[in-house]
């Protein structure tokens, strides 16, 4: 089927999302049997994603089904969240072969140890300026809307009993994470950065080799990438229902009655995430020549699969494969998006950034500008370590908290929306780091002078 929509599609969207939105109108003004006018919205967009038979609006519609199931029956939507953690479980076991083997095949398959070098001096550099934009823009959006002032704080001493704050990270421990000390260990515990150093040096070394030992074991990597690659395949037709799981289960177990009383910093996320769409993340795209439309088409399946899961590792294979594509070649895919995971989670960046002069406000300590910039040096570092899992940058934030002498009370406000911040920051971690792979395939000359291979091809037209 064409990718435009046709005619019986449009009649069959338009009337579903419009539906949709009187019943929550409607809802709002308390008319009876709302609900009825907002599963035949739902209903009609399933209909839609039957006649596209594609994943991408399936994992749409199951993420407004899940909302909806969330808010009609919070209790037995919470009990869903099982199904989420099978699909972010079949994810998991996908990420670590995945890399290891499409890092080493990238570098040991091509032999140029020079332009691996150059790909990641290139990578870095880009990964650093977009990273301190996204810094910026979220200390200017919470200096300006100063959503934690005048915020009324919970007892200290149940924000104390529910987590203990964590010790400072500084730049050494950082570093020495970086490097594993046993390649299973990293694979258990999901350290994607260490499998993907390991995998860096692997590569090397194979690339040193003579033809006739580096070739078995470069043709057991391509085999495996391609496994892994059809595995990912698979596992996908289960996204919608573990998309529509962990919308069901966020909505159900938070409400949407967060959005009352932090709402003003949750808008302040999101219009700073937007402003950081437009303003750093276009303009680079453009500066690239990156197809736009094209690549918007791309990323809409992984991003949607970041924002119902809030984990930007379940996108993170789908990612690829969609990249890929696109038409950039694997070995730049297999190199950026995975450093990218901890290099360049430009959403969560943001978040912190934010969050942290929050914390500050709502505490009533005035930090000036200098102080403001030195916190945000640090973040610039420490926002390097969070990993593509839900929640992750609370210890983040909390280590810099205590880095900064500021109490931990207000953070425990924030967990309050935390799971709708999780969605947007995430959503973003993974097209910054799709828009990243674009960036330095066409930096380097490549974009689309490779065939995508028949089981990416496969996968994608899904």
């Amino acid at each position: 089927m064409a990718n435009g929509f046709s005619r019986k599609d449009l009649v069959l969207l338009g009337p579903g999302l419009a539906t949709l939105a009187l019943g929550a109108v409607l809802q709002l003004l308390h008319v009876p049997h709302a609900l009825i006018a907002r599963w035949i919205g739902v209903a009609l967009l399933a209909a839609f994603a039957v006649r596209r038979r594609s994943l991408t609006p399936w994992i749409f519609v199951a993420m407004i089904a899940g909302a909806e199931l969330g808010f009609d029956a919070p209790h037995f939507a919470v009990g869903l969240r099982v199904f989420s953690d099978i699909f972010l479980r079949l994810i998991k076991t996908i990420v670590a072969p995945l890399i290891l083997a499409t890092l080493v095949v990238g570098i040991a398959g091509h032999g140029d140890l020079k332009g691996v070098g150059r790909m990641g001096v290139k990578t870095l550099v880009y990964f650093e300026v977009v990273t301190t934009l996204a810094l910026g823009i979220g200390l200017l959006a919470i200096n300006i809307t100063k959503a934690g002032v005048g915020l009324a704080l919970p007892a200290a001493a149940n924000a104390v009993q529910t987590v203990a704050a964590p010790p400072p990270t500084h730049w050494d421990d950082f570093l020495l994470h970086i490097f594993p000390e046993n390649l299973a260990k990293s694979v258990a515990e999901g350290q994607i950065l260490q499998v993907a150093v390991f995998a860096v040096f692997f590569g090397i070394a194979l690339a040193t080799l003579s033809e006739a030992k580096r070739g078995p074991v470069l043709r057991l990597c391509e085999s495996l990438s391609e496994v892994m690659f059809r595995f990912t395949n698979v596992v996908m037709y289960f996204a919608p229902i573990g998309v529509g799981a962990a919308m069901a289960y966020t909505v159900g177990h938070m409400g949407l009655g967060v959005l009352v009383n932090l709402g003003k910093l949750l808008l302040t996320l999101y219009g700073a995430l937007v402003l950081f769409a437009v303003a750093v993340l276009l303009p680079a795209a453009m500066l690239f020549k990156v197809p736009i439309a094209r690549f918007i088409a791309a990323v809409a399946e992984p991003a949607t699969i970041a924002f119902a899961t809030a984990t930007s590792e379940a996108a993170l294979p789908r990612a690829m494969e969609q990249m890929e594509a696109l038409g950039v070649p694997r070995r730049i895919v297999a190199f950026v998006i995975p450093a990218g995971y901890s290099f360049n989670l430009d959403g969560s960046t943001l978040y912190l950034a934010v969050a942290s002069i929050f914390v500050a406000q709502a505490a009533g300590i005035h930090m000036s500008l200098g102080q403001q910039l030195l916190m945000m040096a640090t973040l610039v570092l420490t926002s390097k370590g969070v990993a593509g899992v839900p929640r992750a940058t609370l210890v983040v934030l909390l280590a810099t908290a205590s880095t900064f002498h500021l109490p931990v009370e207000p953070i425990f406000v924030i967990l309050g929306i935390d799971a709708l911040m999780d969605m947007a920051r995430t959503m973003v971690n993974v097209v910054g780091n799709c828009l990243a792979s674009v960036v330095v395939a066409q930096w380097e000359g490549v974009f689309g002078t490779e065939l995508p291979d028949e089981v990416v091809l496969e996968g994608v037209e899904a």
